[in-house]
């Protein structure tokens, strides 16, 4: 069977056996996947420290329409992104960026996502300020998967919001309700909106953040009432709580 060819980026391994490796992967052609890496863990393999987690390049790979799992055949690596672990909260975010790839991804083909993921690591990667970098490539991530929050109307009484207007924010409906349907709780104002729309559509390129520990709070009400689905991120509380 010839391999396919596309684009990857590695976001997580674990041993299958003495020798082989699983990886799933995010590719540019053919969405998340699940390949296996004969023989990767051995002293000379060709696959060796390539299949490392945020890693990229180009991958051939060998598809079977009656099983999960493929065959990995090839992986030229692009880039190799050791230095995500320079900053405990670059690597917590880039952690979190692939649980949520690996619980929402799907088999579809979607260059944009793709691209959106490469851009945040590559950041992250470089050193840029971990949390808008991060927060950038997660949000952007969720807007394309289909879970951005509404940020221009209450989402409980569906009133259009005013640029100035402070707001409530309703994990459970998935996005900000008006003083009125939600008196009680944390209120976001007109800037912190502003960012959030920014965060949602930036795939990791907006420089800095007026409260990014309010941000971290707000996306984890988001997943855990969006996504959870009642099994929690690992890396989520790494990501809220550690050093930049």
């Amino acid at each position: 069977m010839a391999a396919a060819d596309t684009r990857a980026v590695v976001l997580r391994t674990h041993p299958y056996s003495e020798s082989t490796v699983i990886a799933r992967l995010l590719t540019e052609d053919f969405g998340v996947r699940s390949v296996i890496a004969k023989g990767a863990r051995r002293p000379k393999s060709r696959f060796g420290a390539l299949l490392e987690p945020f890693t990229d390049g180009r991958i051939q790979v060998r598809f079977r329409d009656d099983r999960d799992l493929h065959t990995l055949a090839g992986f030229d690596v692009g880039r190799s992104r050791q230095g995500i672990g320079r900053s405990l909260r670059a690597f917590a975010g880039a952690s979190l960026l692939a649980e949520i790839l690996l619980r929402t991804g799907t088999e579809d083909p979607h260059p944009d996502l793709y691209a959106a993921v490469i851009t945040c690591y590559d950041a992250l990667t470089d050193g840029s300020e971990p949390d808008a970098v991060a927060l950038g490539g997660i949000w952007s991530t969720l807007s394309v998967l289909g879970f951005a929050p509404r940020t221009d109307q209450c989402i409980r009484c569906g009133r259009d919001i005013d640029p100035g207007e402070e707001t409530g924010f309703d994990p459970a409906g998935g996005g900000v309700a008006c003083a009125t349907c939600r008196p009680r709780g944390r209120r976001l104002d007109g800037v912190f909106r502003r960012e959030l729309d920014a965060l949602c559509g930036s795939g990791g390129r907006i420089e800095a953040l007026d409260d990014p520990r309010l941000h971290r709070e707000l996306l984890r009400a988001h997943l855990i009432a969006q996504v959870d689905q009642d099994r929690p991120f690992r890396s989520l509380d790494l990501f809220l709580d550690s050093p930049a």
